[in-house]
């Protein structure tokens, strides 16, 4: 009798890539072009892809690995990969090397080993997000929708967002953000500063707010909840859409602009 092998497929990936709206081709052209761009030319093609998401490829090499991050902007742990297993040698003291000791010849892993096993799954949300909520107006009797972008900043399971200069779709506007994570569950609080020259005349409003975050890492949505002028709670739609994973100097100046 033949028993299939046990592979489990990469949803992750799977997901990641129908986000991006992508074909398996698609993607493969899109790692080439990462490769030849980073001086790391790969062989990518529409079967590796396939291997990747069918479970066959667990662990990418390390010049895919990179091309993988570039185009998904996506650091490999969330992209559904395992991580190899490393393994220690020590000198025999015969001119050669064994493994050391540990279960199967395995060296027990270091702290620190522990501790990236143990965080490995975290998906990472550092980079730059449009943040986009709706609330309703009183005194105009409308609904309105704001916007932002905003860069998060992660520190383990802490998120700290700030919006950036002249990126708000309400002018002068500014959005910070105290979050925590807990599994695909974020949640804390919000402060909106407005304008002093706008229709709040420079009032600070601030509140709590819940989101899901969606297997790919690339989208959280929820609700926001907070007071309004005359004391009464209100709540509403919020989500945070991903743009960027990096936080360089270019790539905050291109989002510090009103959001479209």
């Amino acid at each position: 009798m033949t028993i299939a092998p046990d592979l489990t497929a990469n949803e992750a990936l799977r997901a990641v890539r129908l986000s991006l709206r992508m074909s398996q081709d698609d993607m493969a052209r899109a790692l080439r072009k990462a490769g030849v761009e980073a001086g790391e030319p790969n062989d990518a093609n529409k079967r590796l892809v396939q291997r990747w998401e069918g479970g066959t490829t667990r662990v990418p090499r390390p010049v895919y690995v990179r091309a993988l991050e570039k185009v998904t902007g996506l650091p490999i742990e969330s992209l559904g990969f395992a991580l190899p297993v490393m393994i220690r040698l020590r000198d025999d003291g015969a001119g050669g090397h064994d493994l050391a000791p540990g279960a199967d010849g395995v060296a027990p892993a270091s702290a620190d080993a522990e501790t990236a096993a143990r965080t490995a799954g975290r998906a990472h949300y550092a980079g730059v997000w449009l943040s986009r909520y709706e609330f309703y107006s009183s005194g105009r009797g409308q609904t309105f929708a704001g916007a932002h972008y905003v860069v998060l900043v992660q520190n383990d399971n802490r998120l700290t967002g700030q919006s950036l200069p002249g990126a708000s779709s309400r002018p002068d506007s500014a959005l910070s953000l105290d979050l925590t994570v807990d599994g695909n569950v974020i949640t804390g609080t919000w402060v909106e500063q407005t304008a002093t020259d706008g229709y709040y005349a420079g009032a600070r409003y601030h509140g709590a707010v819940q989101l899901l975050a969606e297997p790919t890492g690339r989208r959280m949505a929820g609700k926001w909840v907070g007071f309004g002028k005359d004391f009464d709670v209100n709540t509403g739609p919020w989500e945070l859409i991903f743009k960027e994973a990096s936080t360089s100097k270019e790539t905050v100046e291109r989002y510090s602009r009103r959001p479209e």
